[in-house]
């Protein structure tokens, strides 16, 4: 989830980017003036903005200008009406990340251009941590401490043991999984417990970008490489040099970029785009997916050659359904988080919210269970007790089929719990979800679910 600023004066324009970035799980703000926005970012932290070139108050290229003096990292999306496209590629010279034209004739592409925004944030900030000679995790390398690899469940035992044997070799290792098993956390495990702790971790999410943009943030480019290099710039790779580097998503890779990481990891060096100069590369690889990457080769979208180079050391990391004793520890852990993160001094669960956990069935595993925490401990009461009620938001669309009583409980628990929250707010929806503490795509699913759509 990415915090998103909108600066639109069309309301029915605003209302329609909002709701979509919203139903995309992001923590979205709208404003329909230039000056609004201004405020706005001083006053917060923000990943991406979305600004209208023409708005009262100030125009967007005002807006533009303030927000890289404000907040010089972050992504500014310009949206550009026809017949503005010029100022909308000045505006791409002054810094902005990309524009788009209106009107958004679909979700997906918003939604892309967004996501290409976020990963290119992460990456700014995954940058200038390697140049302090900072980890991922904000630890000065060379005191990194591993993160915690939450589990108590048996099936976890084989996994972490392999993870620990492997480590400090230079082996390659492939983590496989479902989306949320904890396999960017596996990868920095991995990281501190080998010889290269002292190093930089560098993480790239390649179903994030482009082709080409991930192009040049993997490998670099020189000045005048193509429109907008106005300066050389190292990639992803070579900030990596004498640490980990872990390729998140590889089996979204083209594959135009598939042969040319497979001779990166042959060679163990590469030229930035634009540059003739070779460049040596001294990288531990980890690659992530949650495709069958064998399953790829046999159809022929992914280099059979690449699969081997990259699954020499295989490692499943299982997902919570097949780990039912890590539930409560690992929800444990990720409260306090949660805690930290709202600024509630202590949030603790009742034991009618232990049992929800406990059946809750969390297909999006870990990465589920900790959004959920979090709509729970907003619901939650002063006492900062999290009870089965708050729990029911989520419970019943996760669970597997327990005993029919039961079920049938907490299921109108959260029914009228939704019902009644609709009526409140006169059925307007987004208000309903503000209200209940859950993203507006998940209130959808569950009206859908009981019929009350």
């Amino acid at each position: 989830m990415a915090r998103i600023l909108v600066a639109e004066d069309e309301p029915n324009v605003l209302e329609f980017l909002t709701e979509a970035l919203e139903l995309a799980d992001h923590d979205v703000e709208g404003v329909g003036r230039g000056d609004d926005a201004v405020r706005l970012l001083q006053a917060e932290a923000w990943d991406v903005l979305l600004t209208d070139l023409k708005m009262p108050g100030l125009d967007g290229m005002e807006v533009l200008e303030r927000a890289r003096e404000i907040q010089p990292d972050l992504q500014v999306v310009i949206l550009t009406a026809h017949g503005t496209v010029d100022t909308a590629v000045r505006a791409l010279k002054l810094g902005a990340f990309d524009y788009l034209q209106k009107p958004v004739r679909g979700l997906d592409e918003l939604r892309l251009m967004v996501a290409r925004a976020v990963e290119r944030r992460r990456l700014l900030a995954a940058e200038e941590r390697a140049t302090r000679g900072e980890t991922a995790s904000g630890a000065k390398s060379g005191g990194q401490v591993a993160p915690e690899l939450t589990w108590g469940d048996p099936t976890m035992r084989p996994v972490v043991d392999a993870l620990r044997k492997v480590a400090p070799t230079q082996a390659t290792v492939l983590l496989l999984g479902e989306s949320g098993t904890g396999k960017e956390v596996a990868a920095q495990a991995l990281h501190a417990w080998s010889r290269r702790a002292a190093g930089p971790f560098v993480a790239i999410n390649c179903a994030a970008l482009s082709e080409s943009l991930l192009e040049s943030e993997l490998f670099g480019h020189e000045k005048g490489a193509f429109t907008g290099a106005v300066a050389r710039r190292r990639g992803r790779i070579e900030l990596a040099d004498g640490g980990t580097f872990f390729l998140d998503e590889v089996g979204e890779l083209k594959p135009d970029l598939q042969a040319k990481l497979l001779r990166v990891l042959e060679e163990r060096r590469f030229e930035r785009l634009g540059g003739t100069q070779t460049i040596a590369c001294d990288v531990r690889w980890v690659a992530a997916t949650n495709r069958d990457l064998s399953e790829m080769v046999f159809d022929g979208t992914f280099r059979e050659d690449l699969f081997h180079r990259l699954a020499v050391f295989p490692v499943r990391l299982p997902p919570l359904r097949e780990r039912r004793e890590d539930l409560l520890p690992l929800a444990s852990a990720l409260l306090a988080r949660v805690a930290a993160d709202l600024g509630r001094r202590e949030l603790c669960l009742s034991e009618g919210a232990r049992e929800a956990i406990l059946a809750g069935a969390w297909p999006g595993n870990a990465r589920e269970l900790r959004n959920s925490l979090e709509r729970a401990a907003i619901l939650a009461g002063g006492d900062g007790v999290i009870q089965a009620a708050d729990m029911a938001l989520f419970g019943a669309a996760t669970r597997p089929q327990p005993a029919a009583a039961e079920t049938g409980t907490l299921e109108d628990m959260e029914r009228d719990a939704i019902a009644r929250a609709l009526d409140e707010v006169g059925g307007n929806r987004r208000l309903a979800a503000e209200k209940l503490g859950i993203a507006l795509r998940t209130l959808y699913n569950k009206l859908k679910r009981y019929g009350l759509d």
